[in-house]
């Protein structure tokens, strides 16, 4: 089958007006320079053989590492439901709902796991889910100037930094200004952070629990910014929210956060989810779309894109942002999970986290020379200083078969002795006790 798209007509109409005769002298311009000594392309394969070379490649990554890294992507168990249901060729093949009145299956799914969002974060609305947690911050900021219209930004340093770099890269050239709050023992400098709320501030961007594991109530920070008209924007962990106090309950007005941890595997890095709620009278801010429940003509139930937000729907200045879609099979495996576990499991889930990770501090602290952070109460994560740097600690513990934790030093200065280690329901009493045991040794064999 020939799958190259343009007819042999169209090809030579589209050299004449480029003005030229041939392919071939279409890439002649290319400088020599440039051009490579051969691509180096090897000779096709049959469908076994291809098989069989993935697999091989498959077969040099490591499956074997018993995993302690966090830092806001958490190996959780996934319940074989979950991928029974998603993968459903009626969910699986389906395309983006341009056209609702026949969607009516997939909108109701959205609907449903907007829902869910709100139940869980207890905000008023939600939308149809973001492509992650760092575009949702993103578009969590955008939304506050277009309620406000300030200019400014201002962040605790306690937020995810891969969240900040992205923010950072998205408003690189907009006339925004962004302020960095620096952590104090790992949490937030609150005298720092009031300094820098004036009358210019459009939000200020918080985390909880924040990239180091560490919880707060933020409900000082909520009131003072309020009575400057600054927007909160609060980043959660949903599977904390099972214990936490939530977004709702603290009065912030944008809760984002990262779904991944909502029965979605880590698979190198994506796809995610991003979700997105918020108090009911800013939704015609708010970017993406959001599905609606209504009744036809004959009273029956249907379903309705209510919001769409973007500039294909909407007249361009009017455009609240260019997400374009949502990451609809994600967001079913989240509602999916989310149903499967109900309230009570959620809070379950989110004990055990603590608890699993609580006996891990204890054994860690019990090794010589190692301090575990206990300044404030902590969730799944928490930062442990090593008595030498912890790359070398890593290195060590990873061909003892664990991967340890997050290395801090990497993104913070000063901090090139200390290990973000995180505990799931998915590390075993056993495993735990070994990781204390591995760990001993690498630091003084």
């Amino acid at each position: 089958m020939n799958y190259a798209p343009h007819t042999e007509e169209e090809i030579r109409e589209m050299l004449s007006a480029i003005g030229v005769k041939s392919v071939g002298e279409l890439f002649a311009v290319i400088p020599e320079s440039l051009k490579p000594a051969s691509f180096d392309i090897p000779a096709g394969k049959s469908e076994p053989e291809v098989v069989k070379h993935l697999r091989l490649l498959a077969a040099r990554n490591s499956t074997s590492l018993i995993n302690f890294i966090g830092a806001g992507f958490y190996s959780h168990y996934i319940p074989s439901a979950v991928d029974a249901i998603t993968s459903l060729p009626e969910f699986y093949t389906a395309y983006t709902p341009y056209q609702p009145e026949v969607s009516q299956g997939w909108l109701q799914a959205i609907y449903e796991y907007q829902t869910a969002v709100c139940n869980l974060t207890e905000m008023d609305v939600a939308n149809a889910s973001l492509y992650d947690g760092g575009t949702a911050l993103y578009e969590a900021c955008m939304m506050a100037v277009r309620l406000n219209g300030r200019k400014k930004i201002v962040v605790d340093s306690g937020v995810n930094l891969i969240y900040w770099t992205m923010i950072q890269c998205y408003i690189s050239n907009l006339s925004l200004e962004s302020v960095k709050i620096p952590v104090k023992k790992f949490g937030l400098d609150r005298e720092s952070l009031f300094r820098e709320l004036d009358d210019k501030t459009s939000a200020v961007i918080l985390q909880n629990p924040n990239f180091f594991g560490r919880i707060d109530d933020y409900s000082d920070i909520v009131e003072y910014a309020h009575k400057k008209e600054i927007i909160v924007i609060e980043s959660v962990y949903p599977v904390s929210l099972g214990l936490l106090k939530t977004p709702g309950e603290t009065g912030v007005d944008i809760a984002v956060g990262e779904g991944q941890s909502l029965g979605i595997p880590l698979s190198f890095g994506g796809p995610y989810l991003g979700f997105m709620a918020s108090r009911k009278e800013f939704v015609r801010k708010m970017p993406g779309r959001i599905i609606g429940k209504t009744v036809d003509k004959k009273g029956r139930d249907s379903y309705v894109m209510t919001l769409q937000a973007r500039e294909q729907h909407i007249r361009r200045e009017k455009a609240t942002s260019n997400i374009c879609s949502n990451e609809a099979l994600c967001a079913l495996r989240a509602l999916v999970y989310l149903s499967l576990l109900g309230r009570e499991g959620l809070r379950e889930l989110a004990q055990v986290n603590l608890d699993k990770a609580e006996f891990a501090r204890r054994r860690l602290e019990q090794i010589p020379g190692v301090k575990v952070f206990r300044d404030a109460p902590t969730f799944n994560e928490f930062p442990v200083l090593l008595p030498e740097n912890a790359d070398g600690v890593v290195n060590r513990m990873i061909a003892k078969g664990f991967a340890p934790g997050f290395p801090l030093g990497r993104y913070y200065k000063g901090m090139d002795k200390y290990l973000l280690v995180a505990v799931t329901e998915q590390r075993t009493k056993e495993e735990i006790a070994k990781f204390a045991e591995s760990m001993e040794a690498a630091l003084c064999g």
